[in-house]
């Protein structure tokens, strides 16, 4: 067995993100931390991990035309395999998000069901698939919120902003394998745009404008110049390249948010897993 490819499928450095999207959700929620909160995290990075592999199981039809170096297309990993191994990832994650409460147990399984959905149904579609991937970044940022027994309903209407980040990254990252216009391009920066005011006006209304700022505008010099580069020259590398950006500095996001509800500590401790996943990323393809 070749453990490198199936490193590959799980896309290690994207698994980075989820965890930094559960302590988030925890932050926001003011993060009353206890030991047994570690379940949220091992579920958030198992759901994730089982949904890009199945991702690439439901693919292997289409990346055996469009990127046959992928690890199912080249026989590297049997296909049966990788769905056995994704099934088993959703399954954990939903094991672990059971051990710490019900309500943490039925987010969990709202994520499975829209990984699925997305991973059959919705991928091709230009208006559904942005619109299930965005859900299962919301409620993922939801999972770590369950940190607390009663989910706060400013919470939850948060959750609208990863989901219209990710959307924004699924917009283009469709122009990679299907092509088409530039139009796509330009709604990802609005949509961008749109997410990055509302953290700006959220830390504003949480008096802590201060301390956000520097984590949004450090967002935007990592996340808008490869999105302008691959909107002036929209060949495959560059459009990997600005979802290669928008998914790692989802990080940066999540710590924008800690910071916007004055958990300043935290922030730094989200922020430093960018290094991380960037240094994985070297090694391992993040689309």
């Amino acid at each position: 067995m070749n453990f490198k490819q199936y490193l590959i499928l799980l896309r290690p450095a994207n698994l980075v993100t989820a965890i930094a999207d559960s302590l988030a959700g925890m932050a926001i929620v003011s993060f009353p931390w206890e030991k047994e909160a570690m379940f949220l995290l091992l579920a958030s990075v198992c759901l994730y991990g089982g949904g890009v592999v199945l991702n690439d199981f439901f693919d292997e039809e289409l990346d055996s035309k469009e990127r046959p170096e992928r690890p199912i297309p080249s026989g590297k990993v049997s296909s049966l395999h990788a769905f056995l191994l994704g099934t088993a990832l959703l399954v954990l994650g939903v094991f672990f998000s059971c051990l710490y409460s019900e309500i943490s147990l039925v987010i969990s399984i709202c994520i499975v069901f829209l990984i699925l959905l997305y991973n059959r149904f919705a991928k091709h579609s230009i208006i559904f698939g942005p619109l299930v991937m965005g859900l299962c970044r919301g409620f993922n940022l939801i999972l770590g919120m369950t940190l607390i027994k009663t989910i706060p309903s400013f919470g939850m209407s948060l959750a609208i902003l990863p989901f219209v980040y990710i959307a924004a990254i699924t917009l283009i990252s469709q122009n990679e394998v299907s092509g088409g216009g530039k139009s796509k391009f330009l709604y990802a920066f609005f949509l961008y745009a749109l997410v990055l005011f509302s953290q700006t006006f959220l830390s504003y209304h949480n008096h802590n404008v201060a301390i956000t700022i520097p984590f949004i505008l450090l967002h935007s010099i990592f996340l808008f110049p490869p999105l302008w580069q691959a909107f002036q020259n929209p060949s495959p590398k560059r459009i990997g390249n600005a979802v290669k950006m928008g998914v790692i500095t989802l990080i940066i996001l999540n710590a924008s948010f800690a910071a916007a509800f004055g958990m300043v500590p935290l922030a730094f401790l989200i922020l430093s897993l960018l290094p991380i996943s960037f240094s994985i990323s070297k090694y391992f393809a993040v689309t």
